[in-house]
């Protein structure tokens, strides 16, 4: 387990420098449409290519920091449901969704959207859109974010095992957002 712990907690560091990173692209993107907006009030000019160029940015971003989400236990989940349940429960809740679920979707669109890349590459796939980007770039993303998604669901897995058998603490404890009120009652009164 030592060694499995050793590799999730690779896969983590990885997912983090890249989840950090992006958040970048939020800001490039920004800029690119603003500079655009600008170009096409004060110019009456505009390209397609700055459209596209917006939309791989923010697609980048998005899949490129689904892992660093899930690393950060930040997706979204039924909390009325999951929140009644004690944490023992929840990290089974976890373990099984992130197998039966994250794991095999995860794995199927790897396997689709390699020969998916592959193909728009070699052919040099460009947009229809008149002066558009070349799209194997946008497609490469998306298998990216997907690859990422598939470590991170191993690193996951490892942990909530480790965290289950308790050769770990869990780095990541659910808070749930809306406390029910009898809780929050309880701790006013104590304090």
């Amino acid at each position: 387990m030592k060694t499995l712990l050793v590799f999730s907690r690779l896969i983590d560091a990885v997912t983090e420098n890249i989840g950090k990173a992006v958040g970048w692209l939020i800001l490039i993107a920004v800029l690119v449409s603003a500079g655009n907006a600008i170009v096409r009030k004060v110019f009456n000019t505009s390209s397609n290519a700055w459209l596209e160029a917006q939309w791989y940015l923010f697609g980048g971003a998005f899949m490129l920091a689904a892992a660093y989400t899930l690393a950060q236990n930040e997706h979204i989940r039924i909390d009325v449901v999951y929140g009644k349940f004690s944490r023992r429960v929840q990290h089974w809740i976890d373990l099984l969704g992130h197998c039966l679920f994250l794991m095999p979707f995860v794995l199927l669109m790897v396997y689709f959207l390699v020969p998916y890349v592959t193909m728009s590459f070699r052919s040099g796939e460009v947009s229809s859109s008149a002066g558009g980007l070349i799209v194997w770039p946008a497609k490469a993303i998306l298998l990216g974010g997907f690859v990422l998604l598939a470590f991170q669901g191993v690193s996951e897995i490892i942990k909530k095992i480790a965290i289950m058998r308790g050769d770990m603490e869990d780095p990541t404890p659910y808070v749930p957002a809306h406390a029910p009120l009898d809780t929050v009652v309880a701790e006013e009164k104590g304090a």
